[in-house]
Formats: structure tokens, sequence, C-alpha cells
């Protein structure tokens, strides 16, 4: 039963995550971009920390740990990330947002592996890695007659965002906060909120409250309460049993359900190219995570065997 329910949980996690994207585009027609994710994480950080520091009795920051935790997480992680991901999908689909985003497993072993002591590469994560890049080219289609404008300068501006999410995610492991994976992320949100209202204002946005329109107010509650703080929830419920491979195999479901939802929902329009370079980036990640796939696959394998 409980292969059922890790298996439900996983898919309701990369429908919610896979959701956010088409939210994001749906919103954006209300809000300046980076006013919209700070109103997101306004949200989830309410929401998020009432749960985690309230009913969970979370602990306050204590330690230095604690601090540069929040700051890598809150700082990076939501705050560049979100913001740069916010603007980048101005240009592009939701579905070439969800699959550029896809390459962030890939950017942190990259960036693990310089900065990581004990992290190594060898030429075959090297040809995965470049693989994945070039994957998102492929989604990206760069014309050099027209690099400032349309879907190639959607795309670099997310890649910013994937390299951000990246540094914040192996700053993290190199940390040992007090408390909780949730109540870090309580914290991280209630920071990241912060910094983006002050991107921002820093940006010159107009200043505006909370939008009444339906499908803003729909748009919202979906990124602050289910696709962040509900889905965080669920992803920690899920490390905790499943391990970091498998749950984080949701950053490929993820393009698929925006995808196709994009284009049933949106009508945006699913290329070749864009089918191309997710599969690109699929090769990269096998590539990069072989020996992760190794070690995995008796138990998947088990898994598959018992539901039979």
């Amino acid at each position: 039963m409980s292969r059922y329910r890790d298996a439900a949980g996983f898919l309701l996690l990369s429908t919610l995550w896979g959701g956010s994207f088409i939210a994001i585009e749906i919103g954006l027609e209300f809000y300046p971009s980076v006013l919209f994710a700070a109103y997101r994480f306004d949200l989830a950080a309410i929401v998020l920390a009432g749960y985690a520091l309230g009913y969970r009795g979370g602990a306050p920051p204590r330690t230095r740990d604690d601090l540069l935790a929040i700051a890598f997480s809150g700082g990076l992680s939501i705050g560049v990330n979100n913001s740069v991901l916010f603007i980048g999908q101005q240009y592009t689909t939701s579905g070439i947002a969800a699959v550029t985003y896809s390459l962030v497993p890939i950017a942190t072993a990259a960036v693990a592996a310089l900065v990581v002591a004990d992290a190594r590469i060898d030429g075959r994560d090297v040809v995965g890695i470049g693989l994945a890049f070039l994957g998102v080219a492929l989604v990206a289609q760069p014309d050099p007659a027209n690099l400032s404008s349309g879907v190639t300068l959607g795309v670099s501006i997310i890649l910013v965002g994937v390299i951000a999410a990246a540094v914040g995610s192996v700053g993290l492991q190199e940390l040992d906060p007090s408390f909780s994976s949730l109540t870090l992320t309580a914290w991280a949100m209630l920071f990241g909120a912060s910094v983006l209202h002050a991107f921002s204002l820093l940006r010159g946005e107009p200043q505006m409250p909370p939008s009444t329109e339906p499908l803003a107010v729909v748009a919202v509650v979906f990124l602050g309460v289910f696709s962040s703080a509900i889905a965080f929830a669920i992803y920690f419920e899920l490390l905790s049993r499943l391990g970091a491979f498998q749950i984080n195999l949701t950053s490929y479901v993820v393009p698929v359900v925006t995808t196709v939802a994009g284009w049933a929902l949106l009508g945006e329009a699913v290329t070749g190219w864009t089918v191309a370079g997710f599969g690109v980036i699929v090769v990269g990640f096998v590539l990069v995570k072989r020996e992760a796939i190794r070690r995995e696959l008796p138990g998947i394998r088990a898994a598959i065997g018992g539901r039979r």
C-alpha cells in the first residue's frame, strides 16, 4: 500500500510543480513579474510558516549554519531563482520554461564538481553536462540575428535562475543547520519573499495590491498554497522515504505535465525542437547520474515485481 501511496504522492507533486509554470503564465497577465513572484512567496511563507513553525513547533535560527542555510535557500534558490524565472517566462511558453528548468539537477552536479572538494566528474560526466546544455540550446533555437528577444532571451534568463538554484543547493549541502528541512524551507520562504519585494522595488516595478480578478487570484493561490507550501510538504515527506534520486526524477515528469497542460489550457504550440531538446537533456541526465541509476535499479525492479 505504501508503494501506491508514494507513487500517488510523486504524481501529485509533479502535477503541482508542473502546474506552477501554467499559473505563472496566467498571472503574468495581471502583475509585474518580480512582484508576482513576491506575492507567491508571501502566501507560501504564511501557510508553510504557520504549519512548520506553529503546528509543528519549528525552531528559530540559532547558529551560523542556520543563517547561512536561510541565505542560500531563500536568497538564491527562492529570491534570485524565482525573480529571473518569472522575468524569463514573459518571453517564452510555460512548456519551454519547464524544459529549461529541468536542467537544475545536472547544473547542480556541475557546480558541485567545481566547488566541492570530494566531488569528481569524468569524461562521461562532461559529455552528459554538455548534452544537457545542448538540449537547452535546441529548445531555445538561438538566432544570432535576434538574440535579444523572444524564446532565446527567455531561456537565457531562466538559465540564470537554474544556476542560482544549483549554487544554492550545493551551498546548502555544505552546511549543517540545526532545524528540519521543512522548518528551513519556511524560514527561507519568509526571507525569499522579502528579497523578491526588494528586487521588485529596485527594478522600478509599479507596486500594486493583489488583484481581485478571478484568474489572478487562482494563479497566486495555486502558486503560493498548492505548488509551494503543500508541494514542499509532500516533497520532504517523499524524500524521507524514497531518497534524493527518485524524488528528483520529478524534474523530468514536470516538463511533460507542463507541456501537455500548456497545450490543452493555453493553446501553446509544442514544437519538435522542444521535444528533441528535452530528450537530449534526459540523455545528459542519464550519463551524469549513471551511478545513481545503477544503484537504484535493483530497488525499482523489486518494487515493480512486487506489484505484479
